[in-house]
């Protein structure tokens, strides 16, 4: 049996906007929303349905990205565009820096729920 990743609900203080920071921030596209989730389809076909809940109700996730080196240069200038704070490290203990891991760059960022995100361009390990 092949088992692989469907979907995954994020809990956000506002599923919309959560929704559109991600989709611009990577360049993906916002879904049509389907009761009480807005969706992101990422390119291997997993979604990402934003859903909106107390704020003290959200427990703060990480959700890490594989991404190409042209889309970690888009994101990451928009990353700097929008003054968001970024580190190297998931500790915050490199801030303003980026990685270099497995010969990749990643860096870690906020979202506006709390939730930390991180985009890669080579798989750790890999």
């Amino acid at each position: 049996m092949s088992v692989e990743l469907n979907h995954t609900i994020i809990h956000s203080r506002d599923n919309r906007e959560s929704a559109a920071f991600f989709a611009d921030l990577l360049g993906l596209e916002v879904g049509e929303e389907w009761g009480p989730f807005i969706p992101v389809v990422l390119a291997n076909g997993v979604t990402l349905d934003f859903a909106t809940i107390p704020e003290a109700s959200i427990t703060p996730q990480h959700y890490a990205f594989l991404v190409s080196e042209a889309e970690f240069d888009a994101a990451f200038g928009r990353i700097r565009e929008l003054g968001i704070a970024y580190h190297a490290d998931p500790h915050q203990k490199l801030p303003g820096e980026i990685n270099h891991n497995d010969g990749g760059r990643g860096v870690y960022f906020p979202d506006p729920s709390g939730h930390g995100l991180e985009i890669i361009t080579r798989p750790y390990g890999g």
